[in-house]
């Protein structure tokens, strides 16, 4: 059974899979922000729930260890329980001795087995665990880096066409320097003509 986010990562690759191409591309597509962001909006509220799930199971792996070594101890208890019972028996000491070894030994066998067998599953769940959490993050990571990169492609082009705005008004005003320099030239005249009609005209009121 999948978990909600691998079911939000093929959310994710369906969305990317049907967004159209832009214009003149077959790499770059054109992304609804919206939908993007509310996956990516859940994808996140998930993801902490899911680390826990999967820390859960790793720290299964002291429970396991622990039921294995109750068992054990169980086992040797009673081992050597029933040796002590067979060591009592004068009648049949001798006897008692080697069942009793025979029995601890067993018991000491089938013990290691037990936790040999344990400590084996408590690792492989782990590693699977740790191995899954992996691939998941592994998937989230490509998605925002596809993400990321097609927003900074965007960004890289709005700043290309706001340059060429501005190199476009800069060779503009290029060419109409010479007609500026003409027209202000033209202005200047015309001021040093009107001033040199306004003193005329105050000679004449100070000869009267």
């Amino acid at each position: 059974m999948s978990s909600r986010i691998e079911q939000i990562i093929d959310d994710i690759d369906e969305f990317i899979e049907s967004c159209k191409y832009q214009p003149l591309s077959t790499t770059k597509i054109v992304v609804n922000k919206e939908e993007i962001e509310e996956l990516l909006r859940e994808l996140r509220l998930k993801t902490p729930d899911e680390i826990k799930r999967y820390q859960k199971i790793i720290s299964n792996k002291d429970a396991i260890l622990e039921d294995a070594q109750s068992r054990a101890d169980a086992i040797i208890a009673d081992a050597q329980a029933k040796a002590q019972e067979l060591v009592t028996q004068h009648e049949i000491m001798q006897k008692a001795y080697a069942q009793a070894n025979d029995t601890i030994n067993a018991a000491n066998k089938q013990a290691q087995e037990i936790l040999d067998s344990a400590t084996q599953d408590a690792n492989s769940i782990r590693l699977s665990a740790i191995t899954y959490t992996d691939d998941m993050m592994a998937n989230i990571g490509s998605v925002l880096s596809n993400t990321l990169e097609d927003a900074g492609g965007k960004y890289k082009g709005f700043i290309d066409a706001l340059q060429s705005c501005l190199d476009v008004v800069n060779q503009n005003r290029q060419e109409l320097a010479p007609q500026t320099a003409q027209a202000a030239a033209i202005s200047g005249s015309y001021h040093e003509d009107e001033d040199d009609h306004d003193d005329d005209e105050l000679d004449d009121l100070e000869e009267n």
